[in-house]
């Protein structure tokens, strides 16, 4: 993976696995609550499976994944509000897409992220987001 996909250089980008648990698989209406809530993140948000790389915040770039049950993805989050989006967004694979909003991070409920200011490139960070690391990749 590379660090110059990164539109701000000090912008991090983080990243985690998930496993599409759900019977249906990453069909119509998970593919929708997914690109909802990446929509209400400023980060980038991509999800990256069988070596086909997706924007998260388009229903029908998701879609094309075909992604099944057991089907592994990784999601790449960069940006200001990289790991509470990738919390969001891990949530919902977490709960197999149940509708139980009260479980699911919102925008509002963000933290204020401290600007990491140092270095002029963007870093990947994959187990720097507190919350995540049990479901975070090794870039």
């Amino acid at each position: 993976m590379t660090t110059e996909r990164a539109e701000n250089p000090i912008d991090e980008t983080h990243s985690r696995e998930v496993v599409v648990a759900n019977e249906q698989g990453l069909h119509a209406r998970p593919a929708d609550l997914v690109a909802r809530e990446a929509q209400r993140w400023e980060s980038r948000i991509e999800f990256i499976g069988k070596a086909q790389r997706v924007d998260g915040k388009s229903i029908l770039d998701l879609l094309t994944l075909a992604a099944e049950e057991g089907t592994h993805l990784v999601i790449e989050a960069t940006g200001p509000d990289a790991c509470e989006a990738l919390d969001a967004i891990g949530n919902l694979f977490d709960k197999k897409f149940a509708s139980n909003d009260s479980n699911v991070m919102t925008h509002s409920e963000k933290t204020q992220q401290e600007k990491h200011g140092s270095g002029t490139s963007a870093r990947i960070n994959t187990v720097a987001c507190e919350g995540v690391a049990d479901g975070n990749t090794n870039s």
